[in-house]
């Protein structure tokens, strides 16, 4: 079907009022904060998710984005809910194959628009690209989950050309919305107003844990410590390996960073009481939360994760199960008693091991989830749209 056929697709449909979302990563790729928001968003409001910019060699590196590929640019994926996947020349990475890249999605995004109808209500960027006045919207937002200037350290991203973007977008935006304190602080300098949204959680995936399937290809002794996220330079891989040095159960889910250490996850992978399954599509996620006696969220004290808020920390409160988290500005705002905040490796074991051998505690279980449903992303939805409305 061309292009010009799309419109047709759109038929009953009102797009007035639309949210336009410029994601860092693809509708087909791994679940992390800009999905959740922009899908707990169509509930209350019609949303267009943008993807990054596809070439012909994505697919090669990231099998996930296959289908991504395949059928028109833009499309119905839900109620209330259009997708459009702009194309781009293979090496965006490169600083003028990169702004090419941008002009394409900004006239990508425009043509979207046209094809839907109606008015955009907020246009909102969760990147410094250069898309901020890709449409006309009543109000542009740029959406910050991550510290960029520190993230880009992490990937060896020259600073000074990360400090100069993330300037320019955050002067440019009428709104910012971002998850930490931390973040605010700093970006304050530089925008015109701020506000923190902090993560949520999907509370009904999680809270089925009891009553769903246990999946089948894990093969670790209860108790089991589990971590559940990406295995990447964030994470405390010592805390790791001395949680497996005690012969503890551990399950590792989710995806692996290439170049993470790779010798030492190697050897960590290669122990008898350790378990790593791979990246799960979410909705497979609580299967192996099922599995879990202890959720993990160890992470070392960088500049990235002080201006993070954790997603996983929040899953495993909202599956009821006790948690130990690495002491970082985003756990203070959860009730003390509900975690177990740990000020260092050696601490981060020794609670680990103390939640292990506990009892299950039916009240404190009661309580996470509670919590949790109190964090979670239809609340955090209505929040945003309460603040791009103000």
């Amino acid at each position: 079907m061309s292009q010009d056929r799309v419109e047709g697709q759109f038929g009953g449909q009102s797009w007035d009022g639309l949210i336009v979302f410029a994601s860092t990563t693809s509708w087909d790729d791994t679940w992390l904060s800009e999905k959740h928001l922009a899908s707990h968003l169509a509930k209350l409001a019609p949303v267009l998710w943008v993807d990054p910019p596809l070439s012909a060699l994505t697919p090669l590196r990231k099998p996930a984005v296959r289908a991504s590929a395949k059928g028109p640019r833009l499309r119905i994926i839900g109620d209330n809910l259009a997708r459009l996947t702009p194309m781009s020349a293979p090496g965006v990475s490169r600083p003028v194959l990169h702004e090419i890249a941008e002009w394409a999605t900004r006239r990508a995004i425009a043509r979207a628009v046209r094809k839907l109808g109606g008015r955009v209500s907020a246009l909102v960027v969760a990147s410094l690209d250069d898309l901020l006045h890709a449409c006309k919207a009543d109000i542009t937002v740029l959406y910050g989950t991550d510290d960029w200037i520190a993230g880009g350290e992490l990937m060896g991203i020259r600073t000074s050309w990360l400090e100069k973007r993330e300037r320019r977008q955050l002067g440019r935006a009428d709104l910012v919305v971002c998850v930490s304190e931390r973040l605010k602080e700093r970006w304050s300098r530089y925008a015109r107003r701020v506000v923190v949204i902090p993560n949520g959680c999907d509370t009904d995936a999680f809270a089925a844990v009891e009553s769903v399937e246990a999946a089948p290809d894990v093969t670790l002794s209860p108790p089991i410590a589990g971590f559940i996220g990406h295995l990447s330079e964030r994470i405390d891989r010592t805390v790791l390996e001395r949680i497996a040095e005690t012969g503890a159960s551990l399950l590792l889910v989710g995806p692996r960073q290439r170049t993470f250490d790779v010798e030492r996850m190697d050897a960590l992978f290669a122990r008898e009481n350790v378990q790593w399954v791979g990246a799960q599509p979410f909705e497979r996620l609580p299967a192996y939360m099922k599995h879990i006696t202890v959720g993990l969220t160890p992470y070392t004290d960088s500049d990235f994760n002080r201006g993070s808020d954790p997603l996983k920390t929040l899953e495993y409160l909202s599956a009821g199960r006790p948690t130990v988290v690495s002491d970082l500005p985003s756990v203070r705002r959860i009730p003390a008693n509900l975690i177990h905040v740990a000020e260092d490796s050696d601490a981060f074991v020794e609670l680990t091991l103390l939640a292990l051998a506990s009892p299950p505690e039916e009240d404190l279980a009661r309580q996470r989830i509670a919590y949790a449903v109190s964090q979670n992303w239809d609340a955090r939805a209505r929040e945003f749209l309460s603040v791009i409305a103000d």
